[in-house]
């Protein structure tokens, strides 16, 4: 199954296979730089940061998010030291985690653009490192691995909200790492059942039932690193919540593959005798605890909003016997729901979660205009931060999406499923609230695995390596011409391919940016009409 993606080791493959690492460190330094470049500009309070920055600032200091004044923008800006911490609660509508994140690079850097955005960029930057370890894992190449991160880390999208103080980065960041603890997870779970089959005199191990079905595989912290990463994830924001479910429900589907593997007659019976309450106790409990804790700095203050609303208001309640913080966690939780179905406010970058791969309807962050601009024919420039994903590479991941669809439901590749239940674990929950506000930057949680779909098409292009028993099944041999003339066009298709995504990147850059140019060179790059 692995020699259909596999890269044989000369080519491409030959430059990062010298270390497991090696590869994957050069794409993040590379992301790294991208990001970290001239991080604090825009100097400028951008989007949603109006509330996520200070709401930060003030959880770091105090323990819990203030009232903050209206207009109070600039003089951050101009002199953040001026500017007193409101000690009034705040009603907020997200739970913290992302919040004492963001404010943790403000405490090192200060309460600047720059030290707002710090901590997201860190994150952002190590995603993609994460992806090509998860991609080296999944597709057995450190090469597919290595070229999943590349194109993590020239999608626009990803790239903005790595360099803008928003929550949904840092959720993808959760996301992607619990998906990674899975995998994992999943090899090791998989050992363990290899280990305790029987092996016959030629040394072949040989599927047995009774080991199938009876034999525990431990103590797994991996899938408790994933459960502790998703409550942070959901701690985060709370779409973060729908991904807990459907990891969860794509680990015990492959423990239900392992055993069947390994022999099991009953392989559902044998997983809800052995495995189903070790995988429900090591995610939905563990994150619920870690969704809890992340409320610690409300919980230890007197001052949080409805923070002694179970003192107060709720002292009737016939659940009196629950301590009172508890009560009155849970009455904020009601109250911020209510909010979230009940935002259908329009908004002028609101889009259906149906134009999200096609890039309807991209969301402006900052847009400035300059008159008496002479690089331009109608003397006028240009700057915007334009939250929208890297037009090729999404267009290509349309048709990867199909592939991975196709090779799941008729070949059974349980990886093209695992890519698969990241994109609709990110992106179908969207479409039960198309009556609320929503924007295209919610989808920056499922780019990692439009990238993983697209890497999978790639390595299809290229085709299967030498020698392997995906070429035995063609008829191939490894002097074939044949094969070798198919293997060449296809990495020469993919070469192509990956160079006009980077051009694509490159072109996009000043809108990824907030760098000025020139009014017509801005309009050229408005391809859709939706755009402006």
């Amino acid at each position: 199954m692995w020699s259909v993606l596999a890269i044989p080791p000369h080519v491409a493959d030959r430059l990062v296979r010298g270390s497991a690492w090696g590869g994957p460190l050069l794409v993040t330094l590379v992301a790294g730089l991208l990001r970290f470049w001239k991080l604090d500009q825009p100097h400028a309070v951008i989007f949603d940061e109006t509330y996520y920055a200070k709401d930060a600032w003030a959880l770091i200091n105090q323990g819990y998010e203030g009232s903050w004044p209206k207009d109070v923008d600039k003089q951050i800006l101009n002199d953040p030291s001026s500017v007193p911490i409101p000690t009034d609660p705040g009603y907020v509508v997200h739970p913290p985690v992302g919040k004492w994140i963001i404010g943790l690079g403000e405490q090192m850097f200060g309460f600047t653009p720059f030290g707002w955005r710090f901590m997201v960029a860190v994150l952002g930057t190590v995603s993609v490192l994460l992806l090509c370890r998860i991609g080296r894992r999944l597709f057995r190449s450190t090469f597919l691995g290595c070229l999943a991160g590349l194109l993590l880390a020239v999608d626009g999208l990803h790239f903005v909200m790595s360099r803008t103080a928003l929550l949904d980065l840092i959720v993808m960041f959760f996301v992607l790492a619990a998906f990674g603890c899975l995998v994992v997870d999943r090899d090791h779970a998989r050992r363990r059942l290899s280990d305790g089959l029987p092996v016959d005199e030629e040394g072949v191990l040989r599927p047995d039932a009774r080991v199938a079905e009876t034999l525990r595989t431990g103590w797994r912290p991996w899938r408790l690193a994933a459960g502790v990463m998703l409550g942070l994830a959901f701690a985060t924001k709370w779409n973060g919540l729908y991904v807990l479910a459907a990891f969860g429900l794509m680990t015990v589907l492959w423990d239900v593959g392992a055993r069947r593997t390994a022999g099991a007659v009953h392989p559902y019976q044998a997983v809800l005798r052995r495995d189903l309450i070790p995988a429900f106790v090591s995610t939905v409990p563990v994150a619920i605890v870690t969704y809890i804790v992340s409320w610690t700095g409300w919980i230890v203050t007197d001052k949080g909003y409805y923070r002694n609303w179970a003192a107060t208001e709720g002292k009737d309640s016939s659940w009196s016997w629950l301590p009172d913080w508890l009560r009155s966690l849970w009455h904020y939780e009601n109250q911020v729901y209510d909010f979230h179905v009940g935002l259908t406010s329009g908004h002028t970058y609101e889009s259906n979660p149906w134009s999200w791969l096609v890039l309807g309807r991209p969301v402006s962050y900052f847009y400035e205009e300059q008159t008496g601009c002479k690089e331009s024919a109608t003397g006028k420039c240009a700057s915007e931060v334009l939250a929208i994903g890297t037009p090729l590479l999404w267009w290509l991941a349309c048709f990867a999406l199909a592939y991975v669809v196709w090779r799941w439901f008729f070949r059974r590749d349980w990886r093209a499923g695992a890519i698969a239940c990241g994109v609709v674990a990110g992106w179908l929950p969207w479409f039960f609230y198309q009556e609320r506000t929503i924007f295209l930057f919610y989808a920056v949680v499922f780019v990692p695995f439009l990238c993983l779909a697209v890497t999978m098409m790639l390595g299809a292009i290229i085709g299967p390596a030498a020698g392997t028993g995906a070429r035995a099944e063609l008829g191939l041999t490894a002097q074939d011409p044949t094969g070798e003339r198919r293997r060449t066009l296809g990495t020469i298709a993919v070469g192509v391919l990956v160079l006009l995504i980077i051009w694509n990147f490159i072109y996009f850059w000043p809108l990824f940016t907030g760098t000025q140019i020139p009014e017509d060179l801005w309009r050229d790059r408005m391809w859709l009409d939706t755009w402006v």
